[in-house]
């Protein structure tokens, strides 16, 4: 992980809080399958649409291990890339899509979400929870089976997960699992994490203040649960939880503080923190072997909660 950040600082690029969001969003996605495994080659890859309530037509792209036309249905777990609300894309999280197909055994399907500034709050929630809920009512259409249904995400996507969780409790839609990495959780920026990762390791302090300041506008909306799970009144009855945080993070202390909500509420919750990895290092498997085992880790969590073994 230090050559990574030693590799990272030798590069010198501007960093993306001091870009316009276009240019930023141009930026990490150049940059984001340079530390990534090798791209898996799965038997269906599909680019589609969701409608949003809106009329909005969202893209989504399918990642199954299987090719189309078989008996079975799979398994669906419906992921939400990170990216501060305001960056990231399919494109960007595509390898780690593969993965978890690859590994799970699973169908993914990868959402594009609007972003921010150009939609701000709660667009990205809203866009989720239309997504999953058209999901729910056309999985057989696409191979997948509407009784095996999974959240997950990682960082903002994280946070959009746990946000469907409790609409999908909220809905009477039962789900299989809510798989978040690193989520966003808390309303401020004011835990001892953040102050002691504050800089030098990936995400830094003026990134998340830049990132939100897109994407909320007031104190209130900030507190709104559906952007700070914490805030949430009740999570009794969302479903199970595997949570993985990475220790040099300064989102570490509220996705740990998020846990024990869940857990206080009687929800089932596993949560791994892995040690001496920053945020986004779960797209750095080539480089951190940490990465690895959180792909290994949340697959395994995947293929128990939909009872695959």
């Amino acid at each position: 992980m230090r050559g990574v950040l030693q590799g990272m600082a030798r590069a010198g690029h501007p960093p993306l809080h001091t870009r316009t969001p276009e240019d930023a969003r141009k930026a990490y996605e150049a940059g984001a399958g340079v530390l990534e495994v090798a791209k898996a080659v799965l038997p269906r890859v599909e680019d589609f649409h969701i409608p949003a309530r809106d009329g909005h037509r969202l893209p989504a792209r399918l990642y199954a291990p299987v090719a189309a036309g078989g008996s079975a249905l799979l398994p669906v777990l419906l992921y939400t890339h990170g990216g501060g609300f305001t960056i990231g894309s399919i494109a960007t999280h595509d390898v780690l899509c593969r993965e978890l197909a690859r590994l799970s055994g699973a169908m993914v399907v990868s959402l594009d979400y609007r972003l921010a500034p150009e939609h701000r709050f709660p667009t990205a929630s809203n866009d989720a929870w239309d997504a999953l809920a058209w999901l729910a009512q056309h999985a057989a259409t696409l191979g997948a089976d509407p009784a095996r249904l999974a959240v997950g995400g990682d960082s903002a996507g994280g946070t959009l997960a746990a946000v469907n969780a409790i609409c999908a409790r909220d809905a009477g839609l039962p789900l299989a699992l809510q798989l978040l990495f690193y989520p966003g959780c808390a309303a401020h920026q004011d835990t001892p994490s953040h102050a002691t990762f504050a800089r030098g390791l990936v995400l830094e302090e003026p990134a998340i203040s830049w990132f939100f300041g897109h994407y909320v506008q007031t104190r209130a909306e900030r507190e709104d649960w559906r952007f700070a799970p914490l805030h949430a009144p009740d999570v009794e009855g969302v479903a199970p939880a595997w949570i993985g945080l990475a220790e040099c993070d300064p989102l570490v202390d509220e996705g740990v503080d998020y846990a024990d909500k869940l857990r206080a509420s009687g929800v089932p919750v596993d949560l791994e923190i892995y040690r001496g990895v920053t945020h986004e290092f779960i797209k750095m498997g080539r480089a951190v072997p940490e990465a690895l085992k959180a792909h290994a880790d949340a697959a395994l969590a995947l293929r128990q909660a939909f009872a695959m073994e």
